[in-house]
């Protein structure tokens, strides 16, 4: 009642204004400040917002469950719900590690193949040296004494930054027990999903008209909407972009299908960039075992990329958004840089 009566004197608006200009100043002014501080308040509830942020992608998966799957007598039942969020979360867990199966043991493979013919890499590029125009002006010798020396460089910088390398392996562990404890706290959030939302609207009718409350509610319910529309719709265009590699690379009998095939799916779920990430880390891959393999993909993926930009993804989309390129191009960008690679995941949406 009394921030009503406020509202109706002549100088509210003209103080909330003022408020707002001294607050924007003081803003642009301490700006890297500013941003520092909201990162490390926002730092201090990073578990509980990625546990949202799981709650949320787990939310349809559980939904599906609870309508379609599990028989039930009663409309509503807390005990189908729950049993409905287990089954959620065991199936993206199921999904996670048959992924990590198909993964690990290739990149391994990889990796050890990459390690244990550096020899063979540099014979064939001594030999290419050897008989290229250049050959006459290039001593073989001091190109044996440079790669000797860079391989001793490399070797002293990994002793010197032993104490990083051991930071960045303990970063990981403590990325992993976040990302464990906020699995914990999505799944408490969802088994306790209608008590969290009846809480957070009773909030937003405190704090707002009626007629506001409405319109927040209505804003809220569309951009789930869409943004369900579109992980949903972007999810399956990167099935299908993975399936088809997969199936290429396969007719070709090519190596690390599945590697690749994931790699590909997974970084075609990023705006723009994806697509370019995901050849190069599957041609690199491909280098090394077989260079002409590794040209055929790159050709095939830029194909199958220009399927997915002008036929698959228009069809899949049909214009749902109503987003014009370059303000998607813009906001993957500025996203990107501002979060990351789930900045420009959440860029579009």
């Amino acid at each position: 009642m009394r921030l009503k009566k406020l509202r109706e004197k002549p100088w509210y608006t003209g103080a909330v204004i003022a408020c707002i200009g001294v607050a924007f100043y003081v803003l642009l002014t301490n700006w890297s400040t500013a941003v520092a501080s909201v990162g490390k308040f926002i730092g201090y509830f990073r578990v509980v917002i990625l546990g949202v942020v799981f709650a949320y992608v787990l939310n349809p998966i559980a939904r599906f469950f609870y309508y379609r799957l599990i028989p039930h007598k009663k409309e509503t039942s807390p005990t189908r719900w729950s049993v409905s969020v287990i089954l959620a979360l065991l199936t993206a867990l199921i999904i996670i590690t048959v992924l990590m199966m198909l993964l690990i043991p290739q990149l391994v493979q990889s990796v050890s193949l990459l390690a244990g013919n550096v020899d063979n890499y540099a014979d064939v590029l001594e030999n290419l040296l050897k008989n290229s125009p250049l050959s006459a002006s290039i001593e073989m010798d001091q190109i044996e004494v440079y790669t000797e020396n860079a391989m001793g460089s490399v070797i002293g910088l990994l002793q010197e930054n032993a104490g990083q390398i051991l930071n960045v392996a303990a970063n990981s562990g403590r990325n992993m027990l976040s990302a464990v404890l906020a699995i914990v706290v999505a799944v408490y959030l969802l088994m306790d999903k209608k008590r969290v939302l009846a809480a957070m609207w009773r909030l937003v009718r405190a704090l707002f008209s009626t007629g506001t409350t409405e319109s927040i509610m209505d804003f809220t319910l569309r951009c789930d909407t869409i943004l369900m529309s579109y992980l949903g719709q972007t999810l399956l265009d990167s099935l299908i972009i993975g399936g088809i590699n997969a199936v290429f690379m396969a007719i070709c009998r090519m190596d690390y299908i599945g590697l690749i095939s994931v790699i590909v799916a997974v970084t075609n779920l990023i705006p723009n960039f994806g697509p370019v990430i995901g050849a190069v880390i599957g041609g690199f891959v491909l280098l090394l075992v077989n260079p002409f393999h590794a040209l055929m993909f790159l050709v095939f993926t830029f194909i199958l990329q220009f399927f997915d930009a002008y036929i698959l993804k228009p069809k899949l989309f049909s214009n749902s958004l109503g987003v014009s390129g370059l303000l998607i191009l813009v906001a993957s960008l500025v996203l990107g840089n501002m979060f990351g690679v789930l900045g420009m995941l959440l860029a579009i949406p």
